[in-house]
């Protein structure tokens, strides 16, 4: 049996669109059709990806979305050191820490199903999980699909009496069905770039980023963002379809990922910027008995 046949996985289904969603690997987004089209990328083979530590599908980041600088942070008036050998940390290929803990490590507990929605929930209490993050915490996922689109509501509670850094993101993989690459259309908003060392990490400055609405081409992205609005929208489209990412709330910033051999574009949104919990730029801690909720949707459109 394959991670996305487990007894585990929920399915959503509302007009056009289905969604699958599987709680007891990372609640995983790992699939999302239109018209029985699959939209998202890397979810070929789950297994494979699970077994390597891989994104694919969408994938929740957490407790940091893209890189680390180094194996040491400061947060919420803690100082961390990661073990190197913990199973639960994966590197890119500079050797920093990226992503987080991977989807395929984390078991959520579902706490409702409907054929159009399911919640479900991470309590951050297991001493594997609390020596790379020692802040004890729930996060509750909500899905919820509609004719329109899926909203991803992630609400971090902190109700173990820590205060705890917010840093988490998302990593939605899509593309454009029965179209190369080179023929989908990007569109992206006004934004701030952030300027970043060899390594990817953000040196501090930013600068002007003008609104993009072109076809992608021979063009690649790996960048991070500062968005103006929060409620900023990032497309691909192309083949008669528009697929939308909108941040709805709690994203200020935004990753766009799309190397040249790839099938797809990722258009990340994310609570704070990449190395947050180490330089501490953007990052929101939670008060004790607080609460922070961030949301987003994917929309699919038929256009002309």
């Amino acid at each position: 049996m394959t991670i996305i046949d487990a007894p585990s996985a929920r399915t959503l289904v509302a007009g056009d669109l289905a969604a699958v969603f599987l709680p007891a690997h990372g609640m995983l987004g790992a699939s999302l059709t239109h018209r029985g089209v699959e939209l998202l990328r890397r979810v070929g083979d789950l297994d494979d990806a699970a077994a390597a530590g891989s994104t694919a599908g969408i994938p929740l980041l957490h407790p940091w979305a893209n890189r680390l600088d180094t194996d040491r942070y400061r947060a919420a008036g803690r100082k961390v050191v990661l073990p190197r050998s913990s199973p639960l940390l994966h590197r890119d290929t500079n050797g920093l820490l990226i992503h987080g803990v991977p989807w395929s490590r984390l078991a959520w507990t579902v706490i409702e199903a409907k054929p159009d929605r399911v919640c479900a929930a991470l309590d951050w209490n297991r001493a594997d999980l609390l020596a790379v993050f020692p802040f004890r915490h729930r996060l509750e996922l909500e899905a919820t699909l509609d004719h329109e689109g899926l909203t991803l509501e992630t609400t971090l509670i902190a109700n173990a009496g820590d205060r705890v850094p917010v840093s988490f993101g998302f990593h939605p993989y899509v593309g454009i069905p029965g179209l190369p690459r080179v023929a989908w259309r990007l569109q992206l908003p006004a934004m701030r770039k952030h300027v970043v060392d060899a390594r990817g990490i953000p040196t501090g400055t930013e600068e002007p980023f003008a609104a993009q609405d072109e076809l992608l081409g021979e063009r690649e992205f790996d960048d991070g963002f500062a968005v103006a609005d929060e409620c900023a929208e990032l497309s691909i489209s192309g083949a008669g379809r528009r697929i939308t990412v909108e941040l709805v709330a709690g994203y200020r910033y935004a990753q766009v990922y799309a190397p040249r051999n790839g099938d797809f574009v990722a258009l990340e949104p994310m609570t704070a910027p990449t190395n947050a919990l180490s330089s501490g730029r953007g990052l929101h801690v939670v008060a004790p008995g607080g609460r922070f909720r961030a949301a987003f949707r994917i929309v699919v459109e038929s256009v002309s």
